[in-house]
């Protein structure tokens, strides 16, 4: 029931798959799986990059924040996808949706941002190699990590509390099964102006994440078609494959979903709800396989820890 006789709702209701409700347990048991391979993934990741001496290279400290960021998009979705598709509860308080919704635009942000200097990093390291190392000294990692945890953390911060401003009087079906500032802010029935202005600019700035890795790529492709030998090009262009891959998955998604929040008046609500949940479920779960079957460095130490476990 989507309209409370109260003068302002007192929760709000989120959605598993109309029509599937049925169904929604066994729903459940693929999406917990999915999860579980985000996280035991990103946490191999981490945990081989931390140990691995060898590995103690910006690129890969870079793919260290990607791995946090994964794992912060999968923990902040998790319990609210689970408590419906497997124990049927919607309900959630407006303080609990707007701290979710919160962290999962946080870690999203962070997430662009981390590509976008994964993007920089390639371009250096195919650009100018000799002084790659030079440039990008650890101390230099340490600090462009911080900077990005301010920077997503400062984005999003205004998003809780214009949201929790708004009176919401009778409309209180969300369209997902998680918060997000869009979809809360349209059940609003006082002025939503300045969340919809200020969404907008926190949207822009995600783009404009994704305008500057094109325009790196687009520089990145200059610098190896200037290269003589074909397997030196190739051998380039492949350092950069795994990068590539997690911007595609990361990126068409969130456009997908934005241009249909914003843009879409007859929009098929099944679509909608695939497109979001495949936002959160498929960057951390595919990110740590793509880098673990592209990167050799990853992969071989992935492979020898596990070996030396078994053996132990």
């Amino acid at each position: 029931m989507s309209v409370l006789n109260s003068s302002e709702v007192k929760y709000f209701l989120l959605i598993g798959i109309p029509g599937l409700e049925y169904a929604h347990t066994w729903i459940s048991i693929p999406i917990f799986l999915m999860y579980l391979i985000a996280v035991v993934g990103n946490c191999i990741i981490i945990f081989v990059i931390k140990t691995e001496p060898s590995l103690h290279e910006p690129m890969y400290y870079f793919l260290t924040m990607l791995a946090i960021s994964d794992m912060g998009l999968s923990f902040s979705s998790l319990p609210t996808m689970f408590r419906i598709f497997f124990f049927n509860a919607m309900g959630i308080s407006p303080n609990a949706c707007f701290a979710q919704e919160f962290f999962i635009h946080g870690f999203t942000v962070m997430e662009s941002s981390v590509l976008l200097i994964m993007s920089l990093d390639r371009f250096l390291a195919i650009n100018n190699p000799l002084r790659y190392s030079s440039i990008l000294t650890g101390s230099r990692v340490a600090k462009m990590g911080l900077i990005l945890a301010f920077r997503s953390t400062v984005l999003v911060l205004p998003f809780p509390f214009t949201l929790r401003r708004l009176k919401y009087c009778q409309k209180n079906l969300l369209s997902h099964s998680y918060c997000l500032h869009q979809d809360v802010m349209k059940l609003a029935c006082s002025d939503n102006k300045v969340n919809f202005i200020y969404g907008f600019f926190v949207a822009l700035c995600t783009m404009l994440d994704f305008a500057l890795i094109v325009i790196s790529y687009l520089l990145i492709l200059k610098t190896v078609l200037s290269i003589a030998s074909l397997a030196e090009r190739l051998k380039a262009l492949n350092t950069c494959i795994s990068h590539i891959c997690a911007v595609l998955i990361f990126y068409v998604p969130i456009i997908t979903l934005a241009a249909i929040h914003r843009f879409a008046k007859h929009k098929s609500p099944l679509v909608v709800i695939f497109i979001a949940d495949m936002f959160l479920l498929v960057p951390p779960l595919t990110n740590p396989i793509v880098y673990c079957i592209k990167t050799r460095q990853i992969r071989e130490k992935v492979l020898g820890k596990l070996i030396n476990l078994c053996v132990k």
